[in-house]
């Protein structure tokens, strides 16, 4: 008996890899698939699989070549490294196809600063480096505390638009008695607005007192050259005192000394007073409801004199007080009965009161 060849189940046909692009669209770059029998048996089948990852309006239908545009309508007919495009219901556009590369993403650009043109020798800040500038740097002492170190405050941007937030962000640092009120140079010069502020400058804060003037220049945080330029002026302000003629300011000698006339304990002259002019009295007795000066209506008239005669009443709390003639009756009555020898407890009480009421002189 002759041998038979062995049943082979298994499909050894190799698999196709083919790229497939998207009909019409020039920017969609090919995708690459890989079509085995054992997955695609049919044409059917790879039309899904090709619906599922390319996005086609109305999903896929049909497969064209890439430069002729013919159909593809067997699995047979498709060629291992091929290309195609997939279609839906519409009909083939034809484009270059085999020549569509994938685009490279856009270099980011990187903003260069543009510097301003030098063209001189002169060291002037130029705008786009004062836009960054906005906010001061500055040094504040503390007013009378010469031990004290400066602090270093840096004074932002939005706060250098109103006077009161620089002096609350110094008072944040600084603490004088009573809170920042007021801000100095260090000779005493009082500032008001945020544009006399300098960049690294010294300046005292102070309350509600008087700014003391002592050097504070002479820290040793202080630069040389700041220290050299308020001692400079330190020196002219002595000298200028010194060439002042003191004659303009006429003094009075006095027997005591100046130091004697400043003290406490020396009696000041006290400035002579006007003496008052006495009253004119204008009535012979000095009555003061009479008239300095006469009206002219009433001169030439005949002065009417008081009549002696006549009676005044005097109000009831202004009269003399007087015994009631009863109480007196009363009490002779009482001092009859003491004598026949009959006063009982009750007459002793009521005599004791009698004479109570006339020792003080009041009405029973």
């Amino acid at each position: 008996m002759g041998s038979r060849a062995p049943h082979v189940l298994v499909d050894t046909t190799p698999a196709k890899t083919i790229v497939v692009y998207r009909n019409g669209d020039q920017f969609y770059v090919g995708r690459k698939f890989v079509l085995s029998r054992r997955r695609v048996a049919t044409f059917e089948g790879l039309l899904d699989q090709l619906n599922e990852q390319v996005a086609v309006p109305f999903g896929v239908r049909r497969l064209f070549t890439p430069t002729r545009g013919r159909p593809v309508r067997e699995l047979d007919a498709l060629q291992a490294g091929g290309k195609y495009v997939a279609a839906g219901c519409e009909a083939f556009k034809k484009l270059d196809y085999i020549h569509i590369v994938p685009r490279k993403p856009a270099k980011m650009r990187k903003l260069k600063e543009i510097k301003p043109v030098v063209h001189c020798n002169i060291n002037v800040p130029s705008r786009w480096q004062t836009v960054h500038r906005l906010s001061r740097q500055i040094n504040v002492f503390t007013n009378g505390r010469l031990f004290i170190p400066p602090v270093k405050i840096i004074i932002p941007k939005f706060s250098l638009m109103e006077w009161n937030c620089v002096l609350a962000t110094i008072g944040e640092k600084v603490f004088p008695l009573g809170g920042v009120r007021k801000l100095f140079t260090m000779n005493g010069h009082l500032l008001d607005d945020s544009k006399d502020l300098q960049d690294n400058h010294f300046y005292v804060a102070a309350g509600l007192e008087t700014f003391k003037h002592f050097p504070y220049w002479k820290c040793p945080r202080v630069p040389g050259d700041v220290q050299q330029k308020y001692t400079d002026i330190e020196k002219y302000s002595r000298r200028k005192k010194k060439e002042d003629p003191k004659a303009k300011d006429p003094q009075k000698h006095d027997s005591s000394p100046p130091k004697a006339q400043d003290s406490v304990f020396y009696a000041k002259e006290e400035r002579k007073k006007p003496k008052a002019e006495p009253l004119m009295r204008s009535g012979a007795d000095g009555d003061v409801y009479k008239a300095q000066t006469p009206s002219g209506e009433t001169q030439g008239a005949p002065e009417v004199k008081e009549d002696l005669d006549m009676t005044v009443e005097v109000p009831e709390d202004q009269k003399p007080a007087e015994t009631a003639k009863e109480v007196q009756a009363a009490e002779s009555d009482l001092l009859g009965l003491e004598g026949n020898g009959h006063l009982t407890r009750t007459s002793a009480r009521i005599r004791k009161w009698f004479r109570f009421l006339k020792k003080n002189q009041m009405a029973f």
